[in-house]
């Protein structure tokens, strides 16, 4: 049985999708209309200017959301990759919380903090829907 005649792959190809669209908006944003709002995320102890790490982080996501999308017959390493970034960009969101910078309507320590459980949701999300997650089961 391949993988699109499995029903969760019913669910996993839009939910993949989806998640690429998100990172393009997303990167997009970093770019232009949400710049100001992704420097708050970005760590005082990074010894880089944050408005470079801003679009240099922006430039990733757009490529690894379209690498979602589009790159269908690396999607379990473009997932394990996105995986990863969300890892890594993690600490930006600690950075908001302990910083108490307010961004994205994030303007509470509650709300703030409420944020940081999102994080491994997108982590699932991103292996779960790119196939990286496999159900394995037990020959007998």
């Amino acid at each position: 049985m391949t993988n699109e005649n499995q029903p969760s792959f019913h669910l996993k190809n839009p939910a993949r999708i989806i998640l690429g669209l998100f990172m393009i908006l997303a990167g997009l944003g970093h770019l232009s209309f949400q710049r100001e709002e992704f420097q708050a995320q970005v760590p005082a102890w990074i010894p880089m200017n944050e408005d470079l790490v801003v679009l240099l982080s922006g430039v990733v996501e757009i490529l690894l959301g379209a690498a979602m999308i589009f790159w269908r017959r690396q999607r379990i390493k473009v997932g394990i990759a996105l995986a990863i970034f969300y890892l890594l960009v993690f600490p930006g969101n600690i950075a908001q919380y302990t910083e108490h910078r307010n961004a994205f309507g994030l303007d509470t320590d509650t709300k703030r903090l409420a944020r940081l459980f999102f994080q491994p949701v997108l982590i699932i999300w991103a292996l779960w829907s790119s196939g990286a997650l496999k159900r394995h089961s037990v020959v007998k």
